[in-house]
């Protein structure tokens, strides 16, 4: 009985997902499998609409439900929560391989309007730390809730006016505010990298720009740390940077500016 059950739900779900091209299992009236299942294709449509305005709106009515029931119909979910369908459908179209006439900016788009999601909804625990510390001196606390983004096309200018025709390598800080707003920074890429080295392991803001000036091999490394220092200043308004760790500097770590 139990296999015979579990088949029965396959193919109930095969025909759902796909109704056009699956036949309907015995038993189930015609009229209520097709109500039933353009009510679900309906609920996976609002999920995708809410998190989703600008690709909708630039791929048109048309082309956008498309694109929604060849999602619905072909990607294999492995969740149960409603909230994690727009994390499927960036995944979805990021292993796709997007091809004409789809634009060629579309899944790097949908996963920038995907992340004011994450990052509004994501559980991060702001750590403790001292709001007013030497970020130079003493190991930085980066923001829980930040993400750094690298894209191959500039995500966040793309809309009705502007649709790029060539990739341009884009940097770009998604954090979540004091006050639970979701906000946007463009960056270059220094500030990127200064962004990473900060988040992967307790570090001063000094050893991360000395380090960027290793590998840029700058020719005047304290003037990248004096402009440095006033960036991690300016990052730590945004609210990129919380602060610095209630803990002494780590041994070996030394002011070597002036």
């Amino acid at each position: 009985m139990t296999n015979d059950y579990q088949e029965f739900q396959r193919h109930f779900g095969r025909y759902l997902r796909d109704p056009r091209r699956c036949q309907r299992p015995p038993g189930i009236p015609a009229r209520a499998a097709a109500v039933y299942s353009e009510l679900l294709f309906n609920n996976v449509c609002g999920f995708l609409d809410a998190c989703f305005p600008v690709c909708r709106e630039l791929l048109g009515e048309s082309r956008w439900r498309r694109l929604n029931r060849s999602f619905y119909r072909d990607w294999p979910l492995h969740t149960p929560w409603f909230r994690e369908i727009p994390r499927e459908f960036a995944r979805y179209l990021a292993g796709a391989g997007i091809k004409p006439p789809l634009p060629a900016w579309l899944a790097e788009l949908a996963h920038y309007e995907w992340v004011e999601l994450a990052v509004e909804a994501m559980d991060a625990p702001i750590p403790d730390h001292d709001p007013e510390g030497n970020l130079l001196q003493k190991p930085v606390v980066v923001n829980p809730a930040c993400r750094v983004l690298t894209y191959a096309w500039p995500v966040h200018r793309i809309g009705v006016v502007y649709r790029p025709r060539k990739p341009l390598l884009t940097y770009l800080a998604v954090h979540r505010a004091a006050d639970d707003t979701v906000r946007f920074s463009e960056l270059n890429a220094v500030t990127a990298r200064l962004l990473a080295l900060l988040s992967a392991a307790p570090i001063t803001g000094l050893a991360a720009l000395q380090q960027i000036a290793d590998e840029l091999e700058h020719p005047s490394p304290h003037q990248l740390i004096a402009f440095g220092s006033e960036l991690l200043l300016q990052l730590r308004r945004q609210g990129i940077l919380l602060g610095s760790q209630l803990t002494a500097c780590p041994i070996g770590i030394t002011d070597s500016s002036g």
